[in-house]
């Protein structure tokens, strides 16, 4: 990974750019760190699979997680009993 400064890419955008096909690159701008990469190497990992299928929406996330804390507050309750 090459790190160079905001100017540094602004003045020789062409040269990093080229660059970034083989390695990745860290642009430093103040406190800010930006990452350059090859996005090719990334295509395969962002395809939909059955994983991605299988996911929930927020709403159902929050659904399923009220009635489990529901039921695990139940659960305590009793203990405390």
């Amino acid at each position: 990974m090459t790190v160079i400064s905001s100017k540094e890419f602004a003045t020789n955008q062409k040269k990093y750019y080229d660059l970034a096909v083989k390695q990745d690159l860290l642009i430093k701008r103040g406190k800010n760190q930006f990452r350059v990469s090859n996005a090719k190497e990334y295509d395969e990992v962002l395809e939909p699979d059955d994983d991605f299928r299988r996911a929930l929406s927020c709403d159902e996330f929050r659904e399923k997680l009220s009635v489990i804390l529901e039921q695990r507050d139940k659960q305590f309750a009793n203990q405390c009993k």
